[in-house]
């Protein structure tokens, strides 16, 4: 490649980037995961469509796609609300093994017996199309307002139940599950989940220390050291303890978002941006590998079958399954099954048996690419309504505070940026009357264009931005009462609301 040629690749680039980068307004307006439009311009820059580039490398393609999928998980990590999703990791646990097995089990019956597919092939579209993915769930819920404990439990499975499919389809496609046995694969499964996430979670608290010491000469420096970290997790584990890298990389990227970093906020900027480049690289180029004109009747046909067998059956025993020790109540048990997102990872899976020349691969593509793209289509949208009609709708989300945390390192306090929406109830609190904790100082009030230093009897209003100076070891106490107050009002502790989450 010659420079002139560069320019032309840059130039091309930076034009496709910058129409996905637009082109999410679009999909948020529709309540759309961006994957769509992104694997759209794959398919139009692709061998069928104007573009006309030609890409078949589907070894490349994995290794690509798994580096995206780690990309995506360090942000997932990063940007998750530890306290809504300690109380749930067990059922998201749960979930991203037991469910798939269940679900892995109900697709491949109904391609066995029904569409008469090889077990090897019948297990491989089980194990391809169950997985969640994490970030069409990480995109699409967030804009949704449910109840903290649903997010948090289909956050969890997302980011977990990457790493025993991923063993599943691998030793499939390599014909040696047969050879290992049931048992021996369940072994083998736990072992790489808890080895890995241990591993993780010992990298992550190392880390964490270190990362607090460094005097780094430049802020910019931060971002790259946290995602180094985790990227060290990621192959850390998998070079050197054979364990999920995918496990291992989701728990180091939560004890680093729990943890009070230097720059905390500029790191996890830096990283969500890193992370939608991630996957406009990995939706585009999924949309090079797919070939529409292969796709034929009888493979969208077969897609719409696996995908009401994997959306429908498969889905809903796995939840129901997985949910009866917690005693989920069954709204949220259908709300659960139906928000268990496919997006890149599904198809991601299905370019592992492409790498490793298994017999008709290229058709377990093409109809995991249809399904991905038809039920993506179908589920994403009515997800909010379907959240309204089952009453699992946050209720309190409309009262809840937005804050933002900034350390201050050499003071042993944090500078909470808290913003007050309109429906929230500390619009008409005096700043004496919010009772945090001894040390807490409301420093600043800004209002409009104009800011001063408010008194006890200051009263709050909607659209007003505080500044709030905490020390450190009463920060979350801080943020826990200011989010009370937000919606229970100034009586709140009267109520017995003290900020946890309502479920």
């Amino acid at each position: 490649m010659d420079v002139s040629e560069l320019d032309r690749v840059l130039l091309a680039g930076a034009v496709v980037l910058l129409v996905a980068v637009v082109a999410v307004r679009l999909t948020a307006r529709l309540g759309l995961p961006s994957l769509l439009i992104y694997l759209g311009m794959g398919l139009l820059l692709g061998e069928s469509g104007p573009g006309h580039i030609h890409f078949e490398d589907a070894q490349l393609a994995h290794a690509l796609g798994f580096a995206a999928l780690v990309v995506i998980l360090i942000e997932g990590g990063l940007t998750t609300r530890w306290n809504e999703v300690r109380p749930v990791m067990p059922l998201g646990l749960v979930l991203a093994t037991v469910g798939v097995a269940v679900s892995v089990g109900v697709v491949a019956c109904v391609a066995h017996f029904v569409l008469g597919l090889s077990w090897q092939l019948s297990v491989l579209l089980g194990a391809v199309t169950s997985p969640t993915d994490a970030a069409a769930v990480f995109s699409v819920l967030r804009r949704v307002p449910i109840r903290p404990r649903l997010r948090g439990a289909l956050e969890a499975e997302s980011g977990l139940n990457d790493a025993p499919t991923v063993l599943l389809v691998t030793l499939v496609s390599t014909g040696e599950v047969g050879e290992k046995g049931i048992l021996s694969f369940t072994g083998l499964v736990l072992y790489e989940l808890v080895v890995g996430a241990l591993f993780g979670l010992l990298i992550g608290w190392v880390s964490v220390g270190l990362i607090r010491r460094m005097a780094l000469g430049s802020a910019g420096l931060y971002p790259l050291a946290v995602m180094s970290v985790a990227f060290i997790s990621y192959a850390g584990g998998s070079v050197l303890l054979h364990v999920s890298g995918f496990a291992a990389v989701y728990v180091t990227s939560l004890v680093l978002g729990r943890a009070e970093l230097p720059h905390r906020m500029a790191t996890r900027s830096f990283v969500d941006g890193i992370a939608w480049l991630a996957q406009i690289g990995l939706f585009v180029m999924l949309g090079l590998l797919a070939s529409p004109g292969r796709f034929r009747l009888n493979d969208v046909l077969v897609a719409l079958l696996i995908g009401i067998a994997v959306t429908v059956v498969g889905r809903f025993a796995s939840v129901a399954i997985s949910a009866a020790p917690f005693r989920l109540p069954w709204r949220e048990q259908a709300f659960i099954s139906w928000a268990g997102l496919r997006g890149a990872v599904p198809i991601v899976l299905a370019t592992i048996p492409l790498a490793e020349g298994v017999p008709q691969a290229d058709r377990i593509f093409d109809v995991v690419f249809v399904l991905v793209l038809l039920f993506t289509l179908l589920q994403g949208p009515s997800l909010p309504w379907l959240a309204g009609r089952l009453k699992v709708l946050d209720e309190n989300a409309a009262h809840e505070v937005d804050i933002d945390v900034a350390p201050l390192e050499s003071l042993g306090a944090d500078m909470l940026q808290v913003y007050v929406p309109s429906e929230s109830r500390l619009a008409g609190v005096e700043i004496g009357e919010l009772r945090l904790p001894p040390g807490v100082s409301v420093s600043l009030v800004i209002r409009g264009e104009h800011a001063f230093v408010p008194d006890r009897r200051t009263v709050l209003r909607a659209a007003d931005s505080l500044l709030v100076v905490a020390p450190s070891p009463v920060r979350e106490q801080t943020e826990r009462r200011l989010r009370a107050v937000s919606r229970a009002g100034r009586l709140a502790g009267w109520f017995g609301e003290r900020g946890r989450e309502q479920h």
